[in-house]
């Protein structure tokens, strides 16, 4: 695992070696092992290198036999030791036993048509000397990040967006267009970031950019997608003990490594599976890692103890509090590069912290909900969808006047208004509100009307194309597919970023792109049976754990944030959103934002979700947009309590 920088442009300058020094100095965390560059008249690219597989050979940027062809990669290709002979027939020789070679030899080879044989995560850039052309690409679900720039003379590339921004030729300017979906989901599920001009290149594609074309410019192309469904006639039994069979295969895959390697245990059926296939696997003692709050209902440590004591791992904890969960806050917003999306990032971090004095690489248990539909919005969506086509009965001045009670009425608790607001009886029966603002969003487009103070761009638009797209299938398999194309993405960049912040790797089992393919076949029965999730998995898993343990109600990595909102020391916070001279000050009705804090404050309203969405915009303007960095590098003091006005 590593970070990879560089640019080519069609006006050679000076001052290039420099300038790449200063863009892989900024992402230095992802590979504190080793560095390279490679420099000639129109192509410079770097590599930092976190040494995980041939520690001794795998130095970069590498080049072929002829030195024509140089690339700098990050990520794991987990077959290339089943390529390689193959390409050595073929008349390709080896110098190092790394996946990278393989990777450059299959492009040689192969060309683009190369990336149908990697198995794995990958970002890498490729460069042909002899002519002039950039080839880069990205692996199929979004594992490794890859984020560019191009002004139609320079292309710059990198793993994380402020390697970009040592360029001189490129500042940070805010995409004003987006704010809108960062505040409704808190990420963008497109190309375009919060950096206006500087895109991602979206999973599953490839560029080419040819410098000897009379106008260059980049050309995408999509190289993979996940699959629609095929029905297939198989019992219960075929399905379950294939996904058995599957999952040994991707783990076991996951485990090569010249390092030590260990594995995040939230104490959930997916993390709990994978640390026990390990352990079956593994000759000498496997390491678990888990992160929880001072909060006891909030934390799961306790069932990941309960799971590393009955399969026998070397358990280690670590608890986080309110202070330090804040005082890091700033700066892993910086590692992101974008405001965090969920507040399971800072936790995502403080673990990756613990494993990172231990081993160099972990597995995690990401995306198996996303592929068995282990979160209850799918199946609350399916009884909602069924309860609003009947309660379309009632008349609709009726069913207005039971949704302005279930929202607003002083009788009702806050907590039930909550629950209600979940149901058919709280919402309009439309997709947006039934499912979106429902279960998505922080701020929906109706609340975004009033609070923002210019129009911008749209809300709901990318998570509903990916939907659309599968107008033919489920509508679980739909809800899946969106998931799978837009927030599954957004989970793997945070799982990428807060780890690699601390330098070590993550590799995610379930997302082998084989195991998905697999997943998309299985019936929706089997991934929904009755009120439980994940049934196909479960069932698959049986023999691993205790039944306890596969069978216990899901947390989901919850954070007492709402607790903390509501507590005094939580002024500062509430300072920083209201700045004057902040970025919500200029893109929103701060009336707005004033009132919403207080109804939040008085208990009055629950807008936990909404507060964090303003607090990450706000801080993620001041580091890297105001020239403000300094005044939060050092975190959001939260330890001195204060006495709060409501």
């Amino acid at each position: 695992m590593c970070g990879i920088a560089g640019f080519v442009t069609t006006r050679p300058a000076s001052g290039c070696e420099a300038t790449l020094a200063r863009m892989t100095d900024a992402i230095r965390h992802r590979g504190p092992d080793d560095s390279g560059s490679y420099h000639d008249e129109w192509a410079h690219l770097g590599h930092r290198r976190l040494s995980i597989i041939d520690v001794a050979g795998g130095h970069q940027p590498m080049s072929n036999e002829s030195r024509t062809l140089w690339i700098t990669y990050n990520g794991e290709v987990f077959n290339h030791g089943d390529l390689r002979p193959a390409l050595e027939q073929a008349g390709h020789c080896y110098t190092s036993r790394s996946d990278t070679e393989t990777i450059l030899h299959a492009y040689e080879q192969h060309g683009p048509d190369s990336l149908a044989l990697f198995r794995g995560m990958f970002a890498y850039a490729i460069w042909d000397n002899q002519h002039r052309r950039l080839f880069c690409a990205r692996d199929r679900l979004g594992i490794k990040p890859l984020y560019y720039f191009w002004d139609g003379h320079l292309f710059a590339f990198a793993s994380e967006i402020k390697a970009l921004l040592e360029h001189p030729a490129i500042s940070p300017t805010l995409e004003a267009e987006l704010v809108p979906e960062i505040l409704a989901f808190g990420y963008s599920s497109e190309e375009r970031t919060l950096f206006r001009n500087i895109r991602k290149l979206m999973p599953g594609h490839f560029l080419v950019l040819d410098l000897g074309e009379p106008e260059p410019r980049p050309r995408i192309e999509s190289y993979w997608d996940v699959p629609a469904p095929v029905a297939e006639n198989h019992d219960d039994q075929y399905w379950i003990a294939e996904t058995r069979r599957r999952l040994e295969e991707t783990v076991r895959m996951r485990l090569m490594s010249d390092v030590p390697l260990g594995m995040f245990l939230s104490g959930g059926v997916d993390s709990s599976a994978i640390a026990a296939l390990i352990k079956r696997s593994a000759s000498g003692p496997v390491k678990t890692f888990a992160v929880g709050y001072q909060e006891q209902q909030f934390s799961e440590l306790s069932y990941a103890a309960n799971v590393a004591r009955a399969i026998g791992t070397e358990h280690h904890e670590t608890v986080v509090s309110m202070d330090d969960f804040f005082t890091a806050l700033p700066r892993l917003i910086w590692h992101e590069d974008e405001p965090i999306a969920w507040p399971s990032s800072v936790s995502l971090y403080f673990v990756s912290k613990l494993a990172a004095g231990q081993v160099k690489v972990v597995l995690t248990g990401e995306g198996s909900d996303e592929m068995f539909a282990g979160y209850e919005r799918y199946h609350w969506n399916l009884l909602n969808q069924r309860g609003a086509a009947a309660y379309r009965f009632v008349p609709a001045a009726l069913r207005r006047v039971i949704r302005l009670q279930a929202a607003n009425s002083p009788i009702l608790s806050a907590s039930l208004r909550r629950k209600l607001g979940h149901t058919f009886a709280g919402r309009d029966g439309s997709l947006e509100s039934l499912f979106l603002d429902n279960f998505y969003c922080a701020f929906s487009a109706a609340e975004q009307a009033r609070l923002l103070s210019s129009p911008h761009g749209a809300v709901y638009e990318n998570y509903l194309h990916y939907r659309d797209s599968r107008r033919d299938s489920s509508p679980l398999t739909r809800m899946l597919y969106a998931d799978q194309k837009t927030y599954l993405v957004e989970l793997l960049m945070k799982q990428d970023q807060m780890s690699m912040a601390c330098s070590i790797e993550s590799r995610v089992p379930f997302l082998d792109h084989t195991f998905v393919e697999f997943s998309t076949r299985i019936p929706d029965r089997l991934k929904i049976r009755g009120g439980n999730q994940k049934y196909v998995l479960k069932k698959a898993v049986k023999g691993l754990l205790p039944h306890d343990i596969i069978y216990r109600k899901k947390m989901g990595f919850p954070t007492p944030l709402r607790d903390w909102l509501l507590d005094a020391r939580a002024e500062p916070l509430y300072a920083a959103i209201r700045s004057p001279d902040g970025l919500l000050a200029s893109l929103l009705d701060m009336r707005e934002v004033d009132a919403l804090i207080s109804r939040h404050r008085s208990g009055f309203e629950d807008a936990t979700d909404r507060i964090w969405r303003l607090l990450n915009l706000q801080l993620w303007g001041d580091l890297f947009l105001t020239g403000r960095k300094d005044r939060w590098w050092n975190g959001v003091s939260t330890q001195e309590p204060v006495s709060l006005p409501v």
